[in-house]
Parts: structure tokens; C-alpha cells; sequence
């Protein structure tokens, strides 16, 4: 993956608002302008409309920060995408993920996982691999969260999954 197939644009390819999210964005992440939004953002209404949704989702979604974090952070290990795990790491310290959890995002026997943990994490691995959760993961996810929340947890992981396979098929470089 080493030459992505749609270019990070500059200004001319974002447009002003554009450019201007992602040099925030850059800021607030202590970098340059992520490639992601240079590069979603070249599809420019639909960028700021997929910043919405996503901003809605997390960090403005019901889950805890944390939790949420996991989820994803699962979703970009199945998926194996590295442009989503780096930032996500990252974002999922800041918000109470421990280095021991990152370690162990593939094993969901590690003993610190808690059960609430453990469901999320089933619930997320069929969601990804089969685009559907079976009665008894349902059963055991809906021990853990509302209604509101296990539809959020499935849009969660909707777009996180969706996102993964963006990333994966444009070759979105990580940053340094």
C-alpha cells in the first residue's frame, strides 16, 4: 500500500472550507492536515456531510468515549486498517484505552476485558465478518445497552467498517 490512488489534495481540490477543516483537524491532532481529510475532502459537499454523521457518532454519540473507541479500534484490527488503528489509538488513549487493552484488541479471551467488553467485541466480529448479529450475540450485547444505544452501536460499527474499506481501497497513506 504504498502509493494512494486518489492523491491528498491541497486548496484548489478542497476548497476553501475544506482545506480549512483539515488544517484545524491537523492542529488539533499536533500534525499536519490529515490524509484522510485531504483526500475524502476532494468529494467536497459529501466530506461535510460524512463529518457530521461521523462527529454525531463519536464523540457525540451515547456510547462512552471509551467504549466507542474499542469498537473501533476492534474494527480497524479485523479489518486490518492501519490508517484507522493509528489514530484511533491515539484518539483511544486520550479517552481511557490502556496501553494492555491495545495490546490485546485481537484476543477476546484476554482476561481484562470485562463481559460488557466481551459482548461488544462478539457482537463487533460478526457484525464484520457476517453483516449480522445471531439472536444469542444480540441477547448478550442487549444485556449491556438501550435501544437507542445498540442502534448507535450498530451504526458505530456501520461506519467504522465502511470507513476501513474506503481507506483500504483509495491506499490512504497514515501520516508520520
Amino acid at each position: 500500500m504504498d502509493h494512494p490512488r486518489i492523491a491528498p489534495g491541497g486548496l484548489k481540490e478542497l476548497g476553501l472550507v475544506n482545506y480549512g477543516v483539515s488544517a484545524v483537524a491537523g492542529r488539533v491532532i499536533g500534525g499536519r492536515k490529515p490524509n484522510i481529510f485531504t483526500t475524502l475532502g476532494r468529494q467536497r459537499k459529501l466530506f461535510r456531510g460524512w463529518l457530521y454523521y461521523s462527529g454525531k457518532l463519536m464523540p457525540g454519540g451515547r456510547l462512552p468515549r471509551r467504549e466507542s473507541e474499542l469498537v473501533i479500534l476492534r474494527i480497524a484490527t479485523i479489518r486490518e486498517c492501519e490508517y484507522e488503528r493509528r489514530h484511533h489509538v491515539r484518539i483511544g488513549r486520550k479517552a481511557g484505552v490502556t496501553p494492555a487493552q491495545i495490546d490485546h484488541l485481537a484476543d477476546e479471551t484476554w482476561p481484562g476485558w470485562t463481559e460488557r467488553e466481551r459482548a461488544f467485541f462478539a457482537a463487533v466480529d460478526q457484525f464484520v465478518d457476517d453483516k449480522y448479529i445471531d439472536d444469542a450475540t444480540w441477547t448478550a450485547l442487549s444485556r449491556h445497552l438501550s435501544e437507542p444505544e445498540l442502534i448507535e452501536f450498530l451504526l458505530l460499527c456501520g461506519q467504522y467498517d465502511s470507513l476501513a474499506t474506503v481507506l483500504l481501497t483509495l491506499k490512504v497513506q497514515p501520516e508520520d
